[in-house]
């Protein structure tokens, strides 16, 4: 559960096009309502966003605001997670919980990723929003609940209606007020103001400037990963280039995949991992790439726990930046959810703990 937000539309939903102008338009519209809104769009775009900002217009803005990732939830946990279980009610069931329905009591649940939801939990949830209680698992009576629900999906509900994987009346029941939210390249205009919005909240806004030319490629990329995707490479960007005016060339080099790094990003990469404090020291003999030759030495080293420690801390950093959100991290790892789950259990994190 997250505390309260005290924000606004226009500190949420940064930009001035005509598409977010409206998108804010619609926010202030349904916020003073109690209907239930589903946000569609892109991946990346930014749709939480639109769920935080309606819940602050609302007047249940000083109550909680509890946001759930239907698809990164094992589902065989997910009817736990939402509506919470007794104690004994299954194995593991060791003391009495209460579901993300319970603590949005008051204020509003955000469904993410609704179309990754089961079948056999849509029909669960419809019965939640037709009777406004729920019962936890191994519960003997309902409990009402009183949450506004926002929900949100990257996937098309009506191909999914078609095809029989989604409900048609749970989307009746969550699309009362629809609002769609454009990809990025539907509102370059928006890039040089997210571009400023995400240097101030690095801490480099001061240090980091863009020529031009630099800032004409930014607002001419595709931005498939959307706003998620510009958020990473304004980070990365700050950091190999911390100090200095970016160039359109250097913009290059922060737009490429990881796989595609050319020798002078890795040239600042290295440049700016000297500058960091390594949370943990290697063996000394790994301690300087310009001494190629010599990095095995006559002992060798032991590659796997490099390699492990290596993976650790980018799994961790991952975790933390997402919020504990294990599908977001994911993606940004380009790895599997299961593939990163099991490599969480390996290192033995928790993602709360990360």
């Amino acid at each position: 559960m997250q505390a309260a937000i005290a924000a606004t539309a226009e500190a949420l939903l940064i930009g001035d096009s005509p598409a977010i102008v409206d998108v804010r338009r619609l926010v202030r519209q349904v916020a003073p309502s109690t209907a239930s809104v589903i946000v569609t769009g892109p991946s990346g775009s930014g749709k939480e966003m639109v769920a935080r900002a309606i819940h602050a217009e609302s007047e249940r803005s000083t109550q909680s605001y509890v946001a759930v990732n239907c698809g990164a939830i094992p589902r065989d946990l997910l009817e736990s997670e939402l509506f919470g279980h007794e104690k004994g009610s299954f194995t593991g069931a060791i003391n009495q919980r209460r579901g993300r329905f319970e603590e949005a009591h008051g204020g509003t649940l955000f469904l993410d990723e609704i179309g990754d939801m089961p079948s056999d939990m849509q029909v669960k949830l419809l019965r939640v929003l037709e009777e406004r209680a729920v019962e936890r698992i191994g519960g003997r009576g309902p409990i009402a609940i009183d949450a506004r629900i926002i929900s949100a999906t990257h996937r098309d509900i009506e191909e999914a209606i078609g095809a029989q994987r989604f409900r048609e009346d749970l989307f009746y029941r969550l699309a009362v007020f629809p609002i769609h939210l454009p990809s990025l390249a539907e509102r370059r205009e928006d890039v040089p103001l997210l571009i400023r919005h995400f240097l101030r909240r690095s801490g480099f806004n001061m240090s980091v400037k863009f020529t031009q030319a630099a800032m004409d490629r930014m607002v001419a990329h595709n931005w498939p990963g959307n706003v998620r995707e510009l958020r990473n490479v304004i980070e990365r960007a700050a950091i190999l280039y911390q100090g200095q005016t970016i160039s359109a060339e250097q913009v290059d080099c922060a737009l490429l995949p990881r796989v595609r790094r050319n020798s002078g990003e890795r040239a600042a990469v290295w440049e700016a991992s000297t500058r960091a404090v390594p949370p943990a020291p290697l063996p000394a003999n790994v301690a300087s790439v310009a001494e190629a030759e010599e990095l095995l030495g006559d002992e060798g080293v032991d590659l796997r726990m490099i390699v492990a420690d290596l993976e650790h801390r980018y799994i961790n950093e991952a975790l933390r930046k997402a919020e504990g959100v294990v599908a977001e991290a994911a993606r940004s790892l380009s790895l599997q959810r299961t593939t990163l789950i099991e490599k969480m259990r390996k290192y033995g994190l928790a993602k709360d703990a990360a």
